[in-house]
């Protein structure tokens, strides 16, 4: 028995994805967040030859949490406005999560490689942030998936 919702009298309707990112389109971040991460593979893939790294680790292009924020701040100014709290808020939160992933994860990072050194060992991971590039990679990529999906609707 397939997923549907049955109307009186009418036969089951199964929504599209349309239907579902109309209806629930908070979805689209999450959306621009697994496919951020499917490109960073790939891209690391082909520069590093790191296939092996998987989903979900720190550092790489493009940011997700960059492109997943900025489809939060875009999502939330299409369905509240620019002119509204909501927009405000994210705005807010989607600054600091930038300035995080440029300045802190990156500092972090950096006294990782110096801790490794001094114990000559390479236990911290000093892969943690992201430049500037990246972070920007998470940007432009975030808004034009975003974007793209809003457009489809």
């Amino acid at each position: 028995m397939g997923m549907g919702v049955r109307c009186k009298g009418e036969r089951m309707y199964t929504p599209s994805m349309r239907d579902l990112l109309s209806t629930y389109i908070f979805l689209i971040p999450v959306i621009v967040g697994f496919l951020s991460e499917i490109v960073k593979i790939v891209s690391e893939g082909i520069t590093r030859g790191a296939w092996h790294e998987g989903f979900f680790r720190s550092g790489g292009m493009p940011s997700t949490h960059s492109a997943f924020v900025t489809s939060l701040l875009i999502v939330v100014w299409q369905h509240a406005g620019l002119d509204s709290i909501e927009f405000a808020i994210a705005f807010v939160i989607a600054s600091l999560f930038w300035y995080d992933a440029m300045v802190s994860r990156k500092e972090i990072g950096e006294q990782a490689k110096v801790l490794n050194q001094l114990q000559k060992l390479s236990v911290l991971k000093e892969r943690i942030g992201h430049s500037l590039k990246e972070v920007i990679g998470g940007i432009v990529f975030g808004a034009g998936v975003t974007l793209g999906l809003l457009f489809l609707l």
